[in-house]
């Protein structure tokens, strides 16, 4: 058996073996739970408050409270 060989039935295993590309795109779109209140733009849970304060001041020119009324600061991550 030559090295060819081996690599063709590597190659035919992995066909027989392959599984389904799982999407990460559905679990995306339930994580975006911040919205702005004047453009009702959604944002992931990750997002960090800096960032959501450019978007109000660049695309508003608002405070941070007008867009974002019901923002919850996430308690800080524990370390070990």
């Amino acid at each position: 058996m030559g090295n060819g060989a081996k690599a063709q039935q590597k190659r035919e295993r992995g066909k027989n073996e392959a599984k389904p590309a799982k999407s990460q795109l559905k679990q995306n779109e339930m994580a975006k739970t911040i919205i702005c209140s004047v453009c009702r733009s959604t944002f992931l849970c990750t997002v960090k408050k800096n960032e959501l304060q450019v978007h109000a001041q660049n695309k508003h020119s608002k405070a941070f409270d007008d867009c974002f009324q019901g923002y919850v600061e996430p308690p800080p991550k524990k370390t070990k």
